[in-house]
């Protein structure tokens, strides 16, 4: 079950990164990036919403897996808050795309590893 829930967490990420990611969000959430529909809506409602939906993605998959809510909401909320600012980091241009995945891949195995430790709670049964 365990490594059902990695590979789910970590297809969470490419799901909402990419198959999931419209243009306009990838290329609004970008503070420097100019265009009739960012004009509209500030950048960081565009980086919010991202998050948001990382966050809530992971969130359903810990709770699929039979986790209580006191280990959903803490990762689903961690999720959204670091995902922002890395997103944020790579609109920056602080780093690339490389960096950016990196940084992504390894909070859905931190994430992995503070519920399969039971760090976060009890880990289901069956």
């Amino acid at each position: 079950m365990l490594v059902a829930l990695l590979f789910f967490l970590v297809s969470t990420h490419a799901l909402m990164d990419y198959a999931l990611q419209s243009d306009a969000i990838a290329t609004c959430k970008c503070r420097k990036f100019e265009s009739p529909v960012s004009k509209a809506v500030p950048w960081y409602y565009w980086l919010t919403a991202h998050a948001v939906l990382h966050g809530a993605a992971v969130g359903v998959v810990v709770r699929w897996f039979g986790f209580g809510w006191d280990a959903v909401w803490p990762i689903a909320l961690a999720e959204t808050v670091i995902h922002w600012f890395i997103d944020l980091g790579k609109c920056e241009k602080y780093y690339g795309i490389d960096i950016d995945q990196a940084m992504h891949i390894i909070c859905r195995v931190l994430w992995f590893s503070l519920l399969a430790s039971g760090i976060l709670g009890p880990i289901p049964q069956g």
